[in-house]
């Protein structure tokens, strides 16, 4: 579904009121003692811990009451709750608090992640950290911070770049862990954590390359027309379509990029 512009800035609101919505649910529980619950198969050897409080859950609660109270035909995909089939080629993706570890742990580098996806694509993303008052927005028109719009800076060289990783553990073999490692080991800079705020740091031009893995559709619909929006690139480690989530490269210059899809293809 092709929505013009007028559409785009209607639905760009809607989204930004949907991130309010979730702000207005999280903020009483930021650096408040609150109990924590893991998501993840204690009958699994080496799992990764996955924790999920009352902040998460009533913010998702929040911004799917306002989507079915007014575009009740959308469809809603999101981390908490089941999903919802629209009769709308238009569907909502949700992550109500990307970086719940960061959150629990009292760290700011959290945030609320609302995209619309127009049947084909995520054409709108939004990531709102309410705590230091920061919103990220991306649309086919740019990407924007507070009003301000973001670029990506150049750095065609792997020796000069900063490169994110949210964790080590994220990768969900060892080839690409390998493969991951000797990337970090050709770079100016290797920083792990950031979730979400990693890639926003990407599109304002202070991170350049993001290598993940393991990742969900929530996790990353977002994130990609701001990146794109500033001028980077994220994509599947083959180059590919990356809104499913699994392995994925965000770069913010596309020759960095192209050359790291060339050594990561084989893995995606």
């Amino acid at each position: 579904m092709s929505l013009t512009a007028a559409e785009i800035s209607y639905y760009e609101r809607f989204a930004e009121r949907l991130a309010d919505a979730a702000a207005v649910a999280i903020q009483p529980y930021f650096r408040a003692q609150l109990a924590v619950d893991d998501k993840g198969d204690a009958a699994i050897a080496g799992r990764r811990y996955d924790p999920v409080t009352i902040a998460d859950k009533a913010a998702e609660r929040a911004m799917r009451e306002l989507i079915q109270a007014e575009h009740p035909d959308h469809g809603i995909l999101g981390e908490e709750e089941e999903n919802v089939a629209g009769s709308s080629p238009l569907s909502w993706v949700l992550d109500p608090i990307d970086g719940t570890r960061a959150f629990i742990t009292g760290l700011p580098l959290w945030g609320t992640l609302v995209a619309l996806n127009d049947g084909n694509r995520p054409v709108i993303g939004v990531m709102n950290q309410p705590f230091t008052g920061e919103r990220y927005l991306g649309t086919p028109a740019g990407a924007w911070r507070n009003g301000a719009a973001l670029r990506t800076r150049a750095c065609a060289s792997l020796a000069q770049a900063r490169l994110m990783c949210t964790s080590r553990d994220i990768f969900d073999t060892p080839e690409r862990l390998a493969a991951f490692d000797a990337v970090a080991a050709e770079v100016q800079l290797a920083r792990f954590g950031g979730d979400c705020y990693a890639y926003c740091m990407l599109a304002s031009g202070f991170v350049d390359v993001i290598i993940e893995a393991g990742l969900q559709p929530y996790d990353v619909q977002a994130l990609i027309p701001i990146i794109e929006g500033a001028g980077g690139r994220m994509t599947a480690w083959d180059g590919g379509d990356a809104q499913q989530g699994g392995a994925i490269l965000a770069c913010g210059d596309p020759a960095l990029h192209a050359q790291l899809v060339e050594r990561l293809k084989h893995l995606a």
